[in-house]
């Protein structure tokens, strides 16, 4: 497996990591708080950490929903972060001529599930020389990934990752962890979607989900060997501006990174 790094973090050689944080930057002040505590906790448990938040919602349920700040500000508040605490940062590119300005801010560039086929898109990512992690469509099977994974790698950038986020199974998604190894056969770092693959799309105004199966699905990815997990975390879920069902609480965090850790050494130890 191709070993990607991500500052002093690295997928495919055994580690951990969590890439984690609130769905939508909410305000400065908000995501360097969330960034500070949940550094905080993964350094006293020793895993690696990259924060996730995004600068703009572009596939929300309803029109008036909340997006995110402005571009400039977004980028700018993802800056703060990483200079400030020192952390990796990721979020979401939705438009090619976005790429470039992204990625002068932030360590890895995400691609949403819906956009894995946009050829234009991962072209665009691929040639900041950056990480790209590609989210695996809802509809997409695990092993057509690597037609994404092909592109980004046709603009001459192999630091790609992978990331499983359920599957379409009627109105819902449901977890295929058979997906985990699949997509490992690409050669690339696969990691787990745990909260937006506990979500319940629906005729709702706003997406649904089942906070209580994370821990759950979590686990099982662990025991089914994927290299790193990813969660949008949330000090107040129920207040969160996006994804308000499926944000882990950032006070139940700690003990639910030590239940995954046993999980991990029980695997690694196999």
């Amino acid at each position: 497996m191709i070993k990607v790094a991500v500052g002093k973090v690295t997928y495919g050689d055994g580690q951990l990591p969590l890439i984690g944080g609130p769905c939508v930057i909410e305000s400065r002040d908000h995501s360097l708080k969330m960034a500070e505590s949940i550094l905080a906790i993964t350094e006293s448990l020793n895993i690696p950490f990259i924060f996730k938040s995004s600068f703009d919602k572009a596939n929300r349920s309803a029109s008036g929903s909340f997006r995110g700040p402005a571009f400039e500000d977004g980028l700018e508040i993802l800056s703060d972060v990483k200079k400030e605490l020192g952390v990796p940062v990721l979020t979401d590119v939705h438009l090619p001529d976005q790429c470039l300005a992204v990625s002068e801010v932030v360590d890895v560039l995400q691609i949403p599930a819906f956009l894995c086929r946009q050829t234009d898109l991962l072209h665009a990512a691929g040639k900041t020389g950056k990480v790209v992690n590609i989210k695996k469509g809802q509809f997409l099977a695990p092993d057509k990934m690597r037609f994404a994974a092909e592109k980004v790698l046709n603009t001459g950038n192999n630091n790609i990752l992978l990331t499983e986020r359920g599957s379409s199974f009627g109105y819902g998604l449901v977890s295929d962890m058979t997906s985990i190894p699949t997509m490992q056969n690409t050669g690339y770092p696969v990691i787990f979607d745990a909260t937006h693959s506990a979500q319940l799309p629906g005729g709702e105004q706003t997406t649904g989900g089942n906070r209580k199966i994370i821990p759950t699905i979590a686990k099982a990815a662990i025991a089914a060997g994927c290299d790193g997990l990813f969660m949008e975390i949330h000090d107040k879920p129920e207040q969160a501006k996006s994804d308000a069902a499926t944000q882990w609480p950032l006070d139940k965090l700690e003990s639910l990174l030590a239940s995954i850790i046993k999980v991990h050494e029980a695997v690694k130890n196999d």
